[in-house]
């Protein structure tokens, strides 16, 4: 998650969707808010007193911490916004993400059928590398409530176009978002990846988000 005071924006890093690239834009601001300068002693402090404050928000955590950690007028002010990628192509690109990262994650899953398989697996051992995109993505959006609280929500799959919308929005000169984190080759078409199985196991266990983002497996 990053938080600019000067700008007024909230952006919320969902795995997996760009957001690396995207944060590598959106840095080049902070050295120009005056409030950056003051979040890192306010951080120190806040772990050595452990009093939690929102003056760093964890990096892939749900709009609600900010939401409950930042003054009502703060949260309600700020443009904040995401991007989402459609779940069967995320998970493709987890596996990639971690055979290059973290292969020793992998040992003993032979394909990709067995890492969605393991992966999607309720009773498997929590590991970070698996976890982080297992969260559903419309988890990242929605207040206490269940209600949606962002103010845009922006697409992998047009990831330069609604990124020039963010930036409009927000009045910035135009940022050049660098390709940070490039997987390994892959086949581009996901699809490709899956057998009838693993696809409606993927289409069960993200049933929420193809819903409320209206994705399909096409």
């Amino acid at each position: 998650m990053l938080l600019s005071h000067r700008y007024n924006f909230l952006y919320i890093h969902i795995a997996k969707t760009g957001g690396t690239s995207m944060r590598a834009a959106l840095n080049k601001l902070r050295w120009t808010d005056p409030m950056y300068y003051l979040m890192f002693p306010c951080h120190k402090i806040s772990q050595l007193s452990g009093h939690k404050t929102a003056s760093k928000l964890p990096r892939h955590a749900g709009v609600i911490a900010a939401k409950e950690m930042l003054p009502a007028a703060v949260f309600d002010n700020l443009f904040k916004f995401a991007f989402v990628r459609n779940p069967w192509d995320l998970q493709v690109s987890s596996y990639h993400h971690i055979q290059k990262e973290a292969p020793h994650l992998l040992s003993g899953i032979n394909n990709f059928s067995e890492f969605i398989h393991y992966k999607l697996d309720a009773n498997r051992p929590a590991i970070f590398h698996f976890d982080i995109s297992t969260k559903r993505q419309t988890d990242h959006l929605v207040d206490l409530d269940g209600k949606i609280v962002v103010d845009f929500i922006g697409r992998y799959e047009n990831l330069s176009e609604d990124f020039i919308q963010v930036q409009q929005r927000l009045n910035l000169k135009q940022l050049t978002m660098p390709h940070k984190r490039k997987a390994p080759k892959r086949d581009a078409d996901y699809r490709q990846y899956y057998s009838d199985e693993t696809a409606e196991k993927v289409a069960r266990y993200f049933a929420k988000d193809i819903r409320l983002l209206n994705y399909a497996f096409e």
